[in-house]
């Protein structure tokens, strides 16, 4: 059986309906025959079901249509036990073709017929880049140089916890170098809601307390703080430190703030933040769920990049989160975690 090039699809006619679509989910029913999108007329030939595209095999097809990182995905979907489908209009309904995505594939068992979705997939190579706007509700597929392929999915959480702590106001404050000690602290500043660290170590239970910059300077707008020029006097030590990333740092701190999460430094870890959810005391707290990243908007990852925070995430058993803000519009959280489908 062989197939016919017609611009962007491959037209097959005699009974390819039946031995394609109708039992395995390939292309979309064209009479009696079938179109098929180039990436799965190359898993056809590739599994020899199609024996030439305008006289081509496999070799030359993939030379002419330019398909090759997608037909690596898809060929691994296949070998997985999943059917999908080329996710573009006509292939599938409107409200499943999003932008960004290159791939739909439907739960192992139902196919192009049925109405359920597994993932929306969007397919790259290791050296693409991705802009942080087209990610979210989908899977990305990432195809390195020896065509290994790394799924990531992403998704757009709703960041939110259940500590519950106000502190009292008008407590004294020093500014010193890049960092604030409160020399009389209220013991639950610490204790309670984790603020800061003591100056004498961890180990400590009471005496001063220090505090970061980002902290200081959001405790000082809620009026909790008292220090000499105001809160906007750590804000400007923060930016001579900083640049204008302590501004979205700042901004994200307060929002995690107000939505019941506790965030403290990821510096360790390569983030901005780590969070906690509920914190009830620091004597009996958990672990951290989520590793922070602050980055612009218009941010565009390298999928090396992605790949690496990831990696760095699931090895201490947090969710990797990108706060995407310019602090004037608000802040879009973009969570991405490895898979494997």
């Amino acid at each position: 059986m062989e197939g016919t090039l017609d611009g962007g699809v491959v037209r097959v006619g005699g009974d390819a309906r039946q031995r394609f679509y109708d039992s395995s989910g390939y292309g979309r029913p064209d009479g009696a025959g079938v179109t098929l999108a180039p990436v799965e007329a190359a898993h056809l030939l590739f599994r020899d079901d199609l024996d030439a595209v305008d006289g081509m095999g496999l070799r030359e097809f993939l030379a002419a249509t330019n398909c090759v990182v997608r037909f690596l995905v898809y060929k691994d979907f296949r070998e997985r036990g999943f059917y999908l489908s080329p996710a573009r209009e006509g292939r599938v309904d409107a409200d499943d073709a999003h932008a960004n995505t290159d791939l739909v594939v439907y739960p192992q068992g139902n196919g192009p017929w049925d109405d359920e979705i597994a993932y929306r997939v969007r397919v790259v190579g290791e050296r693409a880049a991705v802009p942080a706007s087209d990610l979210g509700d989908s899977v990305l597929a990432v195809v390195d140089e020896e065509s290994e392929l790394t799924y990531l999915d992403t998704s757009r959480p709703q960041m939110a916890g259940s500590t519950d702590y106000e502190p009292q106001t008008g407590i004294a404050a020093d500014l010193l170098e890049d960092r604030v000690v409160l020399w009389d602290p209220p013991q639950n500043l610490y204790e309670r809601a984790f603020y800061g660290q003591r100056l004498a170590g961890r180990g400590a239970t009471d005496g001063p307390l220090q505090l970061s910059l980002v902290e200081a300077a959001f405790l000082a707008r809620e009026g909790v703080l008292t220090i000499d020029g105001g809160s906007e006097t750590l804000v400007e030590r923060g930016r001579a430190v900083e640049g204008e990333r302590f501004d979205r740092r700042l901004a994200v701190y307060a929002t995690l703030r107000r939505s019941g999460l506790v965030p403290k430094t990821g510096f360790k870890l390569g983030a901005d933040f780590r969070t906690y959810a509920n914190v009830e005391s620091v004597e009996n707290l958990g672990h951290s769920e989520h590793l922070v990243r602050v980055l612009p908007p218009d941010y565009v990852f390298g999928p090396r990049e992605l790949s690496l925070d990831v990696r760095l995430a699931g090895g201490v058993h947090k969710r990797m989160t990108f706060a995407l803000t310019d602090t004037s519009e608000g802040i879009d959280w973009l969570a991405v975690e490895r898979i494997t489908p």
